[in-house]
């Protein structure tokens, strides 16, 4: 909806009074950045993103245009869908439904695919990582991992797949790994190689995954466990196969060699094998990964984030050899956070786009104290649901704050509450498939 201009007219016996400069954002008690989050609430505009050559078109661009695709971001250095039914057809709401209900396939190439390959390719992965790989990562298995750098700060959370004996990939979330792991190397001197590869994923997410996956690839896949890998063939097409998502639901990822070149074949096949069950191109769904409790990087942490303050300390293994950040994690563990990343159910109209801004978070004496990170209604809790940066102080669950929405011209109440906010124990995703 364009917003409306409004014309003040003049007054021969009257003066309008200018309204009073936004005053300067003020957040309390979070821990001071290097680089603050810009909460200024300054929203959209109708401004037209430019589609130009210093961002790259992934493998799927023409194919995404093709399905309708009508909103992008980017992600990596490439442009990344982010919605396609219309909002007239019900949007993101309805995509939503198609995944929970059908199967799904997104369009997530720009899951960038580091390669590290060579005979110290699982001492140098283990360097980078805060889990042990060595204990956790057998061939043909991934994981999620974390990435820190020397004061413990989050550089990236990607899944890490195993796929030979002396060959990793990082499908990577959107920060430059390629570069930080070339720049670690360039002096710690592991007999490794590490570059991005023509690899390209696409995930099928929602209850017919199993079945469609199935029809492609035959029973083998139902031997995939949860975070398992598998190396296939579509047709004539080589593929790699994890059963991984960004959903919560039962999901798999292909992942698609020379992907340049056989976008479409790959492409064209699944939506071929796919009418069986119903199967539509969506976005990523960030309603579904925010019940979840899926953080997006970007938008939920960053560089400046450690993992203990949006509850990944769980991921941060000591008793392993050393890696980058681990003395500054050990400080950190010992001595807390003085912030942490919670959830939130609060009111107001539903929430059916991405919010624009980090919105502020206040508490009932009308105080800034935090802000939103990731906000959706949830037709699950049929309610707004959102991950919020707050104080410990206010990080209890059952704590009663309030969240400004701009749509609604002022705050609206707000809970803080457990994360997940659905399937906390994974047992959609983690499900036995026949």
């Amino acid at each position: 909806m364009a917003p409306r201009s409004i014309a003040l007219k003049s007054h021969p016996a009257k003066t309008v009074s200018r309204r009073p400069k936004a005053k300067q954002p003020r957040v309390i008690d979070i821990k001071k950045r290097s680089v603050p989050i810009n909460v200024r609430q300054s929203g959209n505009s109708e401004a037209r993103m430019l589609i130009s050559t210093r961002v790259r078109k992934n493998p799927y661009w023409h194919l995404s245009q093709q399905e309708g695709c009508w909103a992008y971001t980017v992600y990596n250095h490439m442009y990344h869908p982010r919605a396609y039914i219309s909002m007239m057809q019900g949007g993101l709401m309805k995509e939503y439904e198609y995944l929970t209900k059908h199967v799904t396939m997104w369009n997530v190439a720009v899951e960038r695919q580091i390669q590290v390959k060579g005979p110290d390719a699982a001492d140098f992965v283990n360097k980078l990582i805060t889990r042990d790989v060595h204990k956790k990562l057998p061939v043909n298995m991934c994981r999620y991992v974390i990435l820190c750098n020397q004061d413990g700060g989050i550089i990236n959370d990607p899944v890490l797949l195993h796929v030979a004996e002396d060959e990793f990939w990082f499908s990577i979330s959107d920060s430059d790994v390629l570069l930080w792991a070339q720049g670690v190397n360039a002096t710690a001197g592991y007999n490794v190689t590490i570059k991005e590869i023509d690899v390209s994923p696409v995930q099928i997410q929602g209850p017919k995954s199993v079945k469609l996956m199935t029809k492609l690839f035959g029973r083998r896949v139902l031997k995939i466990p949860y975070y398992g890998l598998m190396h296939a063939k579509l047709g004539r097409l080589n593929v790699v196969i994890s059963r991984t998502g960004f959903s919560g639901e039962v999901g798999y990822e292909i992942y698609l060699h020379d992907a340049v070149r056989h976008a479409d074949e790959m492409w064209n096949a699944v939506k071929k094998a796919g009418e069986a069950f119903n199967l539509r191109v969506i976005a990523p769904s960030h309603i579904r990964r925010l019940e979840a409790g899926i953080l997006s990087y970007g938008q939920d942490m960053d560089i400046e984030t450690n993992p203990y303050e949006v509850g990944l300390g769980w991921q941060v293994n000591f008793s392993k050899d050393d890696f980058i950040g681990k003395a500054a994690l050990q400080k950190i563990k010992k001595q807390g956070v003085k912030q942490k990343l919670v959830g939130l159910t609060m009111g107001g109209s539903p929430i059916t786009w991405y919010n624009e801004d980090f919105w502020y978070v206040t508490n009932r004496a009308g105080q800034e104290v935090g802000y939103v990170t990731s906000a959706f209604w949830s037709p699950t809790h049929n309610t707004n649901i959102a991950l919020a940066t707050l104080p410990i102080a206010y990080a209890k669950n059952g704590t009663k704050l309030k969240v400004v929405l701009p749509a609604e011209g002022g705050p609206v109440n707000a809970e803080v509450v457990p994360v997940p906010f659905k399937d906390p124990k994974k047992k959609i995703p983690k499900q036995a498939v026949r």
